[in-house]
């Protein structure tokens, strides 16, 4: 199982919209939901290219608490099932 934190994920979104979208973020944009859609967006076509089937998950909860410790409240925003075609 991986397990990845988008530590910059609202650095990543000001750049994409600019300083007017700036204010948006926090109060209208889930910079972190958003980023995590694209992450996974990219990771269905990498895997289905490398031959992978996955269940992809984002989910909002989960915390890192130190360098080896994972708390796990966890609420799924988006689920994805890569699957290979024929």
């Amino acid at each position: 199982m991986l397990i990845i934190e988008v530590t910059n994920a609202r650095e990543v979104m000001r750049e994409r919209i600019g300083p007017l979208g700036d204010r948006l973020i926090g109060k209208v944009l889930d910079a972190e939901a958003q980023v995590e859609k694209a992450l996974i967006q990219e990771m269905e076509i990498s895997f289905q290219e490398f031959g992978i089937e996955a269940r992809i998950l984002s989910v909002k909860g989960p915390q890192l608490t130190g360098e080896k410790n994972l708390k796990f409240p966890v609420k799924i925003r988006e689920e994805r099932n890569v699957h290979l075609s024929d």
